[in-house]
């Protein structure tokens, strides 16, 4: 068994903040609420991880409740704190603008039916974390992880705040998305103000409408799908873009293929399938519903411009509204039942497999909730069934080796299931994935999909780089790792006509990602190989290639589409291991990529970027990619 804190709050209600309960809910650590049952609806029901802000409260209020969840999770990387803040309808900061930061595992989103429900004026931020001297040296946003930001407007203040005067700084990495957002003004997605240097690795933006510019500033890659966007300045390696609607109303560039790989943007006119994220509303009567978005294809611009989305809602008492102690069992029972189920913030030790078998049902997470294996087994399988959808979870590894950590599908059955609906697909959005960090961890697969027709909307497959399990410090601590922190593949796509947009696997210790099936579609692939391998010989493949390439096709395929997709080497633990290939596809006429890329972040190297086109990327290019617009060229 795994050791877990348990909150002393689990099982008490959701902290409803009103102009007369202030000081309850500043002591969001603990916060003071009457006792209820844990599956009632409405906001008792929510936990006491969730904090409603309401709009009678004054501004200075807010920022004092904010604030202090702020400082509570600036550093709570590797903790088991998890947090919503959920705004109820209304105006907010129009006479005296809100100024707050988003922490680890914070969700922060609006209780409208449209975004506009939820009007803020001021802004809502993430800076860089500042890892060294005492908290004022080596700012960077690259370990910025698990935040969320959605489902309301927002006119950035421009007032005067100094160097963030008119903007507002998302400086953020892996693992967060905005959503659903309209923004009036300009967003910065990296914090040039404070202390350098400011680098930034990747984000995700879908269903939103920014009026202004978005300053890519020093992110490394970033998707930015079914938007509107008045401009976007700048890019550094891999900015991909679908179905997003460009004003191009100022002077900054706007995103086209045309000048690639000078100005590395991808741009696809339409997504080619998508569905929006469900959310949780309230109605006009102060009923609690979520709002499931139907699927579609070939899209552009934002769902919600022409009234409410096309979908369905459900009412929370559909739901089963799950915290920390509520046992597998009884989460079964429910799900068998016909309900729905809502994770409340928290980690749940799950050791018997969660198990979602009907057709539509919706598994939604709040503030990052957090399955973690026990003992080996399989945290959540869903069947072959269509509309399933999974949808704001993070699944941990365990200390015991689990096969896999989210099956979709039957295991082995390769794909194909007979119940696949093209026109509804299961779908995955915002679902996590960590093998070690503040645990040891292992797995043999993070994600394995073997169902046909399945989304996957922005996923984050990691196994650690860094944590907190106690391994000795320095090359020893990465071999450490390498030996313990256990997961071969990152995601094995068995299954056929599966899409993902958004799809980030890093550092599993053969092929980051495996895709079977055929007709597969990624738009925007980000991959970092693995930093510890101790030697060579640990990282070749048994016919003796030397390494695993970070993306694979099965070499039976014959049609894939990938746009927009990078792999890195930084080969910490031994520089001198060699990787042949950054991807490693099947040569035929309808497997094609287009805009992919390696690069070196100053350790090891790749000698091409796929089947040995493109040139080697060792040391001395540090940060200087390798491109290949498309492969095979045309």
């Amino acid at each position: 068994m795994t050791t877990r804190m348990t909150s002393t709050a689990r099982g008490r209600t959701a902290t409803l903040v009103t102009a007369v309960g202030v000081a309850a809910a500043a002591a969001l650590a603990s916060p003071a609420a009457a006792q209820g049952n844990p599956h009632d609806d409405g906001p008792a029901s929510l936990g006491p991880n969730v904090t409603l802000i309401d709009p009678s409260m004054t501004t200075a209020q807010i920022e004092q409740i904010m604030g202090d969840l702020a400082d509570q999770q600036r550093d709570a990387e590797m903790t088991e704190a998890r947090h919503a803040v959920l705004f109820m309808p209304g105006e907010y900061g129009a006479e005296d603008p809100l100024h707050v930061e988003v922490g680890y595992y914070t969700e922060v989103a609006g209780l409208g039916e449209q975004p506009g429900d939820v009007d803020i004026t001021g802004t809502i931020e993430v800076y860089n974390r500042c890892l060294a001297d005492g908290g004022t040296g080596n700012c960077i946003a690259l370990v910025n992880f698990w935040r969320t930001l959605a489902n309301l407007h927002l006119t950035v203040d421009t007032g005067d705040r100094g160097c963030r005067t008119g903007s507002n700084f998302w400086a953020v990495s892996q693992a967060v998305s905005m959503r659903r957002l309209d923004v009036t003004g300009q967003v910065s997605l990296m914090d040039y103000c404070t202390a350098g240097p400011q680098y930034a690795s990747g984000g995700y933006i879908a269903d939103s409408r920014f009026s202004g510019t978005v300053i890519n500033g020093s992110q490394q890659q970033w998707l930015t799908r079914n938007s509107e966007v008045g401009n976007w300045s700048n890019a550094v390696w891999n900015q991909v873009f679908s179905g997003v609607e460009f004003g191009g109303l100022g002077p900054d560039p706007v995103p086209t293929d045309a000048a690639f790989p000078a100005t590395p943007y991808t741009v696809l006119d339409e997504t080619p399938v998508s569905r929006e994220k469900p959310f949780l509303y309230v109605d006009d009567d102060g009923d609690y519903l979520v709002r499931v978005p139907a699927a579609d294809t070939d899209t552009s611009g934002v769902s919600w411009d022409e009234g409410a989305v096309a979908g369905r809602s459900i009412p929370l008492e559909d739901f089963f509204v799950a915290s920390p102690d509520d046992s597998v069992k009884d989460i079964n029972r429910a799900l068998a039942r016909g309900k729905h189920l809502l994770l409340t913030p928290g980690v749940y030790d799950v050791d018997q497999t969660i198990s979602v078998k009907r057709a539509d049902t919706v598994v939604l997470g709040l503030g990052h909730a957090t399955l973690t294996a026990v003992g080996g087994a399989v945290p959540l399988e869903t069947s072959d069934k269509p509309g399933i959808i999974v949808a704001g979870v993070t699944i941990d590894a365990g200390t015991e080796l689990s096969p896999a950590l989210l099956r979709v599908g039957k295991a082995g059955g390769e794909g194909h299931g007979n119940q696949a609906n093209a026109a509804n697909p299961i779908t995955l959005s915002d679902v996590y994935f960590r093998v070690g960090g503040p645990h040891i961890g292992k797995t043999e697969t993070a994600l394995e999909v073997n169902a046909d027709d399945v989304l996957i909307d922005h996923t984050w497959v990691w196994r650690g780089d860094h944590g907190v399990e106690g391994f000795t410090e320095g090359v020893n601590g990465d071999t450490d790792r390498w030996n313990t922190n256990t997961g071969l593949n990152g995601v094995i796509v068995n299954g056929d006509d599966v899409t993902a947009t958004g799809l980030f696997v890093e550092h599993f210790q053969e092929h980051n990602t495996i895709w079977n099936g055929e007709r597969g579609t990624v738009v925007l692939y980000q991959n970092e190989l693995p930093y510890d391998p101790p030697t060579q010989a640990d990282w070749t493949m048994p016919d003796g290639t030397l390494g695993w390439a970070g993306y694979k096709v099965a070499d039976d395929v014959t049609e894939h589409r990938l746009y927009g997709a990078g792999v890195y080497v930084f080969n910490q633990n031994n520089p001198a291991i060699v990787t042949e290939n950054g991807f490693d596809v099947p040569q035929t006429p309808g497997v094609q990529l287009h805009h992919i890329m390696t690069v070196n972040l100053s350790a090891g190297t790749i000698n091409h970027v796929v089947n040995g086109v493109g040139d080697a990327v060792p040391p001395e290019t540090s940060g200087s990619p390798e491109y290949v617009v498309d492969y095979p060229a045309p």
